[in-house]
């Protein structure tokens, strides 16, 4: 695994639930910042088009924007990144490789990646009724990760906070309708 000094130390993951909100939220953020474009619930064609419309707002503010795919599809679509499991992103050089990772056998599975997001910290509405991993298990799996580790899953500004790490990921904790401090 490779390490990346310059990563974002806040970063928003888009999904269906907050997609209406996402040009403002974009624009809400602290200047370079990470985005994650996932929109699963897309057809292809509008998930690219909706790619290309938040990547420009994304990029006048100085945000680095990552694709959920392969790494290929990332790199066709002009995204500086990829993100998804490290099964799902395939080979490629030259882009950041975020991967999602759950547990510590997971992590410990975990090849070529940048940086990996570690779910769910809190009780998330992504996964409703999953118990969260806690600020202890949380910590004890990161101490392990050779790479940078993002915090994602319930994460807000205050659960950012009471956690004290420095990076840290969400989707509805980042809406446009939340506070950012």
């Amino acid at each position: 695994m490779q390490n990346r000094q310059s990563l974002p130390q806040l970063w928003l993951l888009s999904d269906a639930r907050n997609d209406a909100g996402l040009e403002q939220a974009l624009r809400r953020l602290p200047r370079g910042s990470g985005f994650v474009l996932r929109h699963y619930h897309l057809p292809p064609a509008e998930r690219r088009a909706r790619f290309r419309a938040l990547a420009r707002i994304a990029r006048a503010r100085g945000h680095m924007v990552v694709l959920s795919g392969s790494a290929a599809e990332a790199r066709r679509w002009g995204a500086d990144g990829a993100y998804g499991s490290g099964q799902t992103l395939g080979a490629g050089a030259a882009l950041l490789r975020l991967v999602s990772v759950h547990s510590l056998a997971e992590l410990r599975r975990t090849r070529r990646a940048d940086a990996v997001l570690l779910s769910p910290v809190f009780p998330t509405r992504s996964h409703p009724g999953a118990a969260g991993l806690g600020t202890l298990r949380f910590r004890a799996i990161a101490a392990w990760a050779p790479v940078p580790v993002i915090a994602l899953g319930g994460m807000d500004a205050r659960r950012a906070r009471h956690l004290g790490w420095p990076c840290w990921a969400a989707i509805d904790g980042l809406s446009a309708t939340k506070r950012l401090g």
